[in-house]
């Protein structure tokens, strides 16, 4: 049940009413919205029921575990088991297929052939976020930042709340948790900021990235029929649409949210408007870059340690972010290449450079801050080329194809609707450059209505 579909937009407004006829009663409201957001996973396909079921039942187990036991040894054990088997079930539905591939592949190079068997699993809706939600509540436990949680629906609805299924934020506990826990009270101007983040999320979603699909889809599809610069103009439709999807996504949830009053962490905060990479990484899916930082960068040892270190652990945090991405070579290459552009930021100590919101208090840019956001949305657009290619070889025969002579000739679209589309793009980064320093691009004023990490 997607966030556009009519579905859903008969399923919201039920679940709307039913949920504050219940307001009265927060337990009543929790059981309530627990079984609307089975009934959502549900609806895709009732049998993943069980994938949700099984990492709520093992994380929440280990919580109640670690909490009768002071021994550090039986602790460490725990949550040990615990992320085999939330990332066990992870790495079977989203990596099997590809490390096998990839295993059989690597022997066929040195003339030994083998039969790849696969499993050819669909992908569970939201298994990603879920599992990684999960998992921050059960690393914070063990680091004993709260107690666990005895409440078994409380703890269930934090898995499994609706509004997060699709595309995140991934939530913690700390923020999520003690909301469930009180009492919600209906709240007119939440709820209206809340409707006007679902419609400008729609906006994103069905305007800019459904529109942007279809002509970087018909470029990328058939490549080897494009000049250079209609694949550059390919890689930019590209560049708007996976953030129309994911940015898109992520408000029509806080808005969602907002109807249901609560606040989830904000989860893109105008990145096409960075000054540098750094920057970028700070605005562009700021909950999963945050986990990362904090259960997997921090404890490596962040940018603490010798140089080599620093590249280690930003290699590695990097890499994974790419493997969470997709099961494909080009997300590795696309995970590197940010590397690559990261590591001088951070070696030369000028990552926290740019913290504040670019011109401030102005309403144009100067030179210099419009090159650097420039600069910046160039490299994060010849990025995207790597995220978006089927294999490396068509990663290859992209970029050949746009560092050609063909690249100074005038792009061609064999689909119509490319004039309209940009029309709209450019609308579309107005609004956001209006509002760069608000919390969404339809947000009448500085009313704080989400949660910055």
């Amino acid at each position: 049940m997607l966030f556009n579909s009519i579905e859903f937009g008969i399923f919201l407004p039920i679940v709307f009413l039913l949920y504050w006829a219940m307001s009265k009663n927060v337990k009543a409201q929790n059981v309530f919205l627990l079984a609307a957001s089975y009934f959502f996973y549900g609806w895709w396909d009732w049998r993943y029921l069980s994938l949700v079921l099984l990492c709520s039942i093992t994380n929440y187990s280990a919580g109640v575990l670690m909490m009768k036991t002071e021994l550090q040894k039986r602790r460490r054990l725990i949550l040990t088991v615990c992320c085999l088997v939330s990332f066990g079930v992870l790495g079977v539905f989203k990596y099997y297929d590809f490390f096998v591939t990839s295993f059989v592949d690597a022997f066929s190079m040195l003339g030994i052939h083998l039969q790849a068997k696969t499993l050819h699993l669909i992908l569970p809706v939201g298994i990603s976020f879920y599992t990684f939600h999960t998992l921050s509540y059960t690393i914070d436990v063990y680091r004993q930042k709260f107690e666990p949680t005895k409440d078994v629906v409380s703890f269930f609805l934090f898995v499994s709340i609706f509004p997060l299924a699709m595309a995140g934020p991934i939530e913690r506990a700390t923020n999520l948790l003690p909301q469930i826990y009180r009492r919600r009270t209906f709240d007119y101007d939440l709820a209206v900021d809340g409707m006007r983040q679902i419609l400008w999320g729609l906006f994103k979603k069905m305007v800019i990235a459904d529109n942007c699909a279809a002509i970087a889809n018909e470029i990328f599809n058939n490549s080897a029929n494009y000049s250079g610069s209609s694949l550059l103009l390919g890689a930019i439709f590209f560049t708007f649409q996976i953030y129309g999807d994911f940015s898109g996504y992520s408000d029509m949830a806080l808005g969602i949210g907002k109807l249901l009053g609560f606040r989830f962490l904000q989860n893109f905060r105008f990145p096409y408007f960075s000054r540098d990479i750094a920057e970028f990484w700070r605005r562009w899916h700021i909950s999963l870059n945050t986990w990362f930082r904090d259960y997997l960068y921090i404890p490596l040892g962040g940018s603490r340690g010798t140089k080599g270190q620093v590249v280690r652990n930003t290699f590695i945090i990097f890499l994974v972010s790419g493997f969470w991405h997709g099961a494909n070579w080009t997300f590795v290459c696309w995970g590197v290449y940010h590397v690559v552009l990261f590591l001088p930021v951070i070696l030369s100590g000028k990552n926290r450079k740019y913290t504040d919101t670019v011109a401030e208090g102005k309403r144009l840019p100067s030179l210099k801050e419009l090159f650097q956001m420039a600069f910046t949305f160039g490299l994060v657009v010849f990025g995207w080329i790597l995220f978006r290619a089927e294999n490396i070889t068509h990663v290859w025969s992209c970029i050949s194809g746009i560092f050609s002579a063909s690249l100074f000739t005038r792009p061609t679209v064999h689909v119509g609707g490319s004039e309209i589309t940009l029309l709209f793009i450019a609308i579309f980064m107005l609004m956001e450059w209006l509002n760069r320093d608000k919390q969404q691009g339809l947000q009448l004023d500085n009313y704080c209505c989400c949660v910055n990490i």
